[in-house]
């Protein structure tokens, strides 16, 4: 099984293995994504890929991400994430400032809520339950958990039924009450032949600032760095061009198969043992969460559809798309999630590495620095 994605140098046999490993690993990712996404479930090319991989890796099927193709992924969504980001987001977090507090609140409440609940009802580690009841941002939580050591496995599984059961359920139940109508978009732009100097500068700039935080060993580097030069450009109005949105999907669907892939060699009672701790992390996210969103409503002449979706913790890319897709407030949820992703992003690393220091017996060094981006 290639659990990891990082692999010793092997002879040009094994290479050819490997080869053949990743094309089924794609293979079985693009199936899945494709099927997800075509049919119009939000983040369906991310969940779907990662869904379809697992379940190969749980089959015993080898499936493969090399550590190269791994980096470049996280810097191409950390750019995609980053447009979301536009000089009216950036506006109306100044516009709505309670209702940002309030959210922000919640989601630091529903992460160490989550956590005390996987620590103490299903005894997780701390730096694994920290990263598992983490608000939203998948990829940053992933890319953190491999850097620190923490139970991939079990983390991939809580934060996957999360984004599935938020983006197929709250959209849903949405609709059955009338207040969104069944509309999706494609996330992403159209490839132009005037937009290539813009996009090369774009790609040029956050791949720059994500390799140089990644050397100064700042956690989650390589995606963080992307995300953070591709808001200031877009939120600063500089650029305009966004990444192809065949490429977003593309990276979508690698992001699954990296993910998917660490469900390689668990057994069906941890599988299920995963499954309940993710139901019950869920649930007390959905029960913080809703309440701030309940009292958000209560208070303010915000729309229902417009503050279950800002509140709901969701992966960025998830909740931004299903923004887009039910023709919901932009402007509203993009400020929102914009202050989510940051918070989620800028804290989540910090905690983690507090909480790896703190349960570091004397003399225990700590997790190894992952190797240099495009070393394989």
């Amino acid at each position: 099984m290639y659990a990891d994605t990082a692999l010793p140098p092997q002879p040009s046999s094994s290479r050819t293995i490997k080869a053949r490993h990743l094309a089924e690993t794609l293979f079985v990712a693009t199936i899945g994504g494709a099927a997800f996404g075509i049919i119009g479930v939000p983040a369906g090319w991310l969940s779907g890929a990662m869904l379809a991989v697992a379940c190969a890796a749980l089959s015993g099927r080898p499936m493969y991400m090399p550590l190269r193709l791994t980096s470049t992924i996280l810097v191409l969504i950390g750019i995609s994430l980053g447009a979301v980001v536009t000089p009216a987001t950036l506006h109306g977090i100044t516009t709505y400032p309670v209702s940002i507090i309030v959210l922000v609140a919640a989601m630091a409440v529903i992460g160490f809520a989550g956590a005390l609940y996987l620590q103490k009802v299903h005894g997780w580690d701390r730096v694994s339950a920290f990263l598992g009841a983490a608000p939203g941002g998948l990829s940053q939580v992933m890319a953190v958990a491999a850097e620190l050591g923490a139970d991939m496995r079990g983390i991939a599984i809580v934060q996957t039924m999360r984004v599935v059961v938020i983006a197929v359920g709250l959209p849903a139940g949405l609709a059955s009450f009338g207040l969104v109508g069944p509309v999706f978009q494609t996330l992403g732009g159209e490839l132009s032949l005037e937009a290539l100097p813009e996009l090369a500068i774009l790609v040029g700039v956050s791949s720059a600032l994500a390799v140089l935080l990644f050397y100064i060993n700042f956690p989650g580097g390589l995606l963080f760095g992307a995300m953070l030069a591709s808001a200031v450009l877009h939120g600063s109005g500089l650029i305009q061009a966004v990444m192809p949105w065949w490429v977003v999907n593309a990276a979508m669907i690698a992001l699954g198969a990296v993910t998917g892939s660490r469900f390689a060699n668990t057994s069906f009672r941890m599988l299920m043992s995963f499954l309940v701790a993710s139901f019950g992390s869920l649930g007390v996210s959905i029960i913080i969460g809703g309440a701030a969103a309940l009292a958000m409503i209560a208070v303010t002449p915000f729309r229902i559809a417009d503050v279950m979706i800002a509140f709901a913790p969701g992966s960025v890319d998830a909740m931004m798309l299903l923004a887009l897709a039910l023709n919901i407030d932009p402007v509203y949820v993009g400020a929102h999630h914009l202050a989510r992703i940051f918070f989620v992003s800028l804290t989540t690393p910090l905690v983690a590495r507090f909480a790896a220091r703190r349960v570091l017996t004397p003399g225990e060094k700590p997790p190894k620095r992952p190797k240099r981006p495009f070393e394989d």
